[in-house]
């Protein structure tokens, strides 16, 4: 299989907040909208993309229209203690997970979307003995 791009699909029940969100806060810009779909992209190298779907939409199979549950992101970013600084203390989010170094070699924090879809903020660091065996 050749790629040519991609992407996750939010399923949501909040598409204009969870539009806000991710441009407001998460540095995208809405590069398709209608009622039931936004595609959303953040210029860089590479470039990212993401797209939130009503969960009603019928272009999803009958059985799977329900919002998303159980997703995390992962936003890997230079400097996570500045973007606690922007998105909890400036910003007004709730942590989910406090800001905190992991053993496994991750600084990071968690706070959730509008629908509960959860926004895993991430600086690599060096991991402890017990896990730097681990690193391929």
């Amino acid at each position: 299989m050749k790629l040519t791009s991609f992407y996750p699909v939010v399923c949501t029940s909040r598409i204009q907040e969870s539009r806000d969100f991710y441009t407001g806060l998460m540095g995208f810009e809405t590069t398709f909208e209608a009622d039931w779909y936004v595609s959303l992209r953040r210029e860089g190298e590479p470039p990212y993309e993401l797209a939130l779907l009503d969960h009603t939409h019928p272009t999803l199979p009958e059985a799977y229209r329900a919002p998303v549950r159980g997703l995390l992101l992962n936003f890997e970013v230079a400097d996570v203690d500045a973007e606690w600084e922007r998105l909890v203390v400036r910003g007004g989010l709730r942590p989910e997970l406090e800001l905190r170094d992991e053993d496994f070699g991750q600084r990071h924090f968690i706070v959730a979307d509008p629908d509960g879809v959860l926004i895993d903020v991430i600086t690599p660091i060096e991991p402890s003995g017990a896990y730097a065996g681990q690193y391929v």
